[in-house]
């Protein structure tokens, strides 16, 4: 990432730099410790020189700060070194486009340190100065969840659950991140690696035992976990996002998979519904337990889900190992998806080292499965049945339509939904099928625009529903409605009590952005307040799936 845009991300989020993501005290690490994890030279005079912190950002440096200076894509970081330097920054670390630059600049003030590709050193470097998980122990057991769909609420069950086991966890993650204090709101899936190495530093200061992280394929392109080293991985599933970055299926698992090795996690728990799970277990080159969520399918694996029974709106069952033990396990929330997110959250911790008996108890003592995260699945009433989901790839907006089908006779599900503009182009037409499928009433609005043209996007997402509902003989009706409040307020207008209606694609999300202006837009509270203007109640109960 760009300094540019770096500044840009850092200027409205919350808790980073000097409001919260640090540990209260770093001891200094001398510039010459750095210089030789780096391969290169420090002049005498500087060997000494004491280094407590490491930003990419120049608005956000700290006396005492190494500042990362690098190329972006429209301005180099060299470009802020003044301001860097002027905020305390007592070392740059650039490469030679930077350096040179900074040359004709004239002499600077601190030393410059010079290597080829400085951005794969971010990680390494922040782990070094920060110590945030030294040789000595005594750092949270750290829990790394990837996969398409369901890495939020994989890593909420796993909080929840250590938390049952008595454990003080941590969390890094889409919505917040969670570090012993106030819950920190999050912008990216998971922050900058000098961010992710200041908080689990900040965890291990605090006291904090454990924590789970949610882990991008973003996140690994852009090396945002350079430098963690992970107790126990965890894979969900993989379907078509992101494509708009990796180009391809392949590529996108490809980078899924760097997770799974050695340099990046001691174990791995794989679920292995599909085929992409099978090949990353098959392809790691680290300990793995493998996992079956689908009692119907006969896949090979160490732990199957098995005896599935309602129990309220949720469900609960049995995890079955191979040689014949069982875990009994519930979750209050509704969906195969929410069966499927409990499994693996328990045989993750269960991986960690838990003892089976043990963690038997917290299940049965506790109901950790039933957890609040923000926008996946929020109920927000009960008649209709209203929902707001971040269901926004086709296979998550599939899994999220199936979910709310209720079996009352005449019920309708009625979802409003878009698709993102400037991201993968290819599933807007998939996903308007999907919703046309298995939704009666469609209403196709708009999602976040960003620079493209909205009524394009729309368009894209309609021509699907329609070639589908055409060539398929559905009977769902397929309206268009913009701007989203008022695709919201038609869902409500229409809507009877037996009905249910899905607004997908945002979820937690405050704002829409539109041609670079970001305008106030939540979902839960657009939906609320359609709802209660046509009186009908709205639900106080705010348990959450996904």
């Amino acid at each position: 990432m760009s300094e540019h845009n770096e500044a840009a991300t850092n200027a409205t989020t919350p808790g980073a730099g000097q409001t919260g993501f640090r540990p209260a005290s770093v001891a200094a690490v001398p510039l010459a410790i750095i210089a030789e994890t780096l391969g290169v030279a420090v002049p005498d005079a500087s060997q000494d020189r004491g280094v407590t912190g490491i930003s990419l950002n120049s608005r956000a440096v700290e006396a005492g700060d190494l500042y990362m200076a690098l190329p972006g894509a429209s301005r180099h970081g060299a470009d802020f070194v003044p301001q860097a330097i002027e905020a305390g920054a007592v070392a740059v670390v650039t490469d030679d486009a930077g350096a040179r630059q900074l040359a004709l600049a004239g002499e600077q003030p601190v030393p410059v340190l010079i290597v080829a590709e400085p951005r794969t050193a971010v990680g390494r470097l922040a782990a070094l100065i920060y110590r945030s998980q030294p040789d000595d122990g005594g750092f949270p057991t750290m829990f790394g969840v990837t996969g398409t769909n369901g890495k939020t609420t994989t890593t909420y069950f796993i909080n929840s659950l250590l938390s049952a086991l008595g454990k003080k966890p941590g969390l890094i993650g889409t919505i917040e991140i969670l570090a012993g204090g106030e819950p920190i709101p999050s912008l990216l899936t998971t922050p900058e690696s000098t961010d992710v190495h200041a908080l689990l530093a900040l965890m291990r200061e605090r006291g904090l035992d454990a924590a789970s992280m949610e882990v991008s394929s973003h996140a690994i392109s852009f090396h945002r976990v350079d430098g963690v080293m992970f107790d126990v991985a965890g894979f969900t599933n993989l379907t078509q996002d992101h494509l708009d970055l990796h180009g391809s299926m392949e590529e996108y698992f490809r980078t899924k998979a760097e997770l799974f090795t050695a340099g990046r996690a001691r174990n791995a728990v794989v679920t292995v519904d599909d085929q992409w799970g099978r090949k990353l277990a098959a392809a790691a080159d680290i300990p793995v337990t493998t996992l079956s969520t689908k009692p119907s399918e006969q896949v090979n694996a160490d732990w199957k889900v098995a005896s599935i029974t309602a129990r309220g709106l949720g469900s609960e069952f049995e995890l079955s190992h191979a040689d014949g033990r069982i875990l009994r396990v519930h979750t209050g929330l509704p969906g195969e998806f929410n069966v499927a997110n409990a499994a693996l959250a328990t045989i993750m911790v269960l991986a960690s080292g838990v003892d089976e008996a043990t963690l038997q108890a917290a299940l049965d003592a506790h109901d950790p499965f039933t957890v609040a995260v923000p926008g996946r699945m929020q109920l927000v009433s009960t008649e209709p049945a209203s929902v707001v989901d971040f269901a926004h790839n086709p296979d998550a907006l599939s899994r999220a339509l199936e979910a709310v089908r209720s079996p009352k006779a005449g019920s309708r599900v009625i979802v409003v939904f878009g698709a993102t503009g400037q991201r993968d182009q290819g599933k807007r037409p998939t996903m308007g099928a999907i919703a046309a499928r298995l939704a009666d009433v469609v209403i196709v609005s708009d999602d976040d625009p960003h620079d493209e043209d909205a009524a394009a996007i729309r368009a894209e997402v309609l021509q699907g529903a329609y070639a589908a509902r055409e060539a398929e003989n559905l009977s769902s009706e397929i309206i268009e409605s913009y701007p989203r409040d008022a695709a919201i307020r038609m869902a409500v207008d229409i809507a009877t009590g037996d009905d249910t209606i899905l607004i997908a694609g945002r979820g937690h999300e405050v704002w829409q952005e539109v041609k670079g202006v970001n305008l106030a837009l939540d979902d839960r509270v657009e939906l609320r307040a359609a709802l209660t203007s046509k009186g009908f109640s709205v639900s106080t109960d705010q348990r959450i799936e996904s």
